[in-house]
């Protein structure tokens, strides 16, 4: 991939891998219309969004740095937390491994994405319409349970265009969780989620990048993380005021768009 590519899909990672609009997605269908799809383009587009958890880590270090010291104090409030997200991320790992060829090869699938990408969009209206007064309203009041069902609905985000964050908001949801917290979940849900995933594929495919790869995959990483950075904050307020119709609308949109130019290939 030439600089501009590698930038221009670094942007598109950071921009999306927060909404629940599907970054892997995105970055297949752009990596189709760039003509720059093959296996090593499918883990760059696995890797680099490393770069956006990493903006994770750093707007939330204050709250990551609670969450440490209440460990170390025993206060039940930072356990649960810790139980939470670790509750949340057993089901993507242990599955994850049982489908991975099968998910690698679904990168591979530009239609699949696209009509994934209608599909969870009509999902998310549907769960907004039914959506009743939430129970929980941050992380640690969660219960066992409802993070665990929220760690079973990201799985189906292994389908390309289902959106990972756009399965664990929704999931969410419908548990009882309300907007804000549930966009942070998944947020924090996605740290050990992608640092599995991205370790797991450069395990896989690492040996066979050569240096134009890497030097690829560190420049789409520094890239997605920046825009990243931006793009959480704006994020959280949208969803707080707006909630997330106008994320399904667009998928709507953008799916059917990406059905209609693939067939005129």
């Amino acid at each position: 991939m030439d600089l501009l590519t590698v930038i221009l899909l670094g942007i598109v990672e950071g921009v999306t891998e927060f909404l629940p609009v599907s970054s892997t997605g995105h970055l297949i269908l752009a990596g189709t219309l760039l003509g720059v799809q093959d296996q090593a383009t499918a883990t760059f587009d696995i890797v680099i969004q490393l770069g956006a958890i990493l903006a994770v880590v750093v707007l939330y270090w204050r709250r990551f740095r609670e969450v440490a010291v209440g460990l170390f104090a025993g206060r039940p409030k930072s356990w649960a937390f810790v139980r939470n997200i670790a509750l949340g991320f057993l089901p993507a790992a242990v599955i994850g491994l049982v489908v991975y060829k099968a998910v690698k090869a679904l990168l591979e699938s530009p239609t699949v994405v696209a009509v994934a990408l209608i599909v969870g969009g009509i999902a998310i209206l549907v769960i907004e319409r039914m959506v009743k007064q939430p129970r929980y309203d941050t992380v640690e009041s969660m219960p066992w349970r409802t993070a665990l069902g929220v760690g079973f609905v990201q799985c189906v985000s292994m389908i390309p265009g289902v959106s990972r964050s756009g399965a664990t908001i929704m999931g969410a949801l419908s548990l009882g969780v309300d907007r804000r917290a549930a966009a942070e979940f998944s947020f924090f849900l996605a740290i050990p989620t992608m640092l599995a995933a991205s370790g797991y594929d450069l395990l896989k495919s690492g040996a066979a990048l050569g240096q134009g790869e890497w030097l690829s995959i560190a420049i789409g990483f520094v890239v997605s993380f920046v825009v990243a950075l931006v793009v959480i904050r704006w994020f959280v307020g949208i969803v707080s005021r707006h909630g997330f119709a106008p994320f399904a609308w667009y998928r709507i949109i953008v799916g059917a768009v990406a059905l209609v130019a693939l067939q005129l290939r």
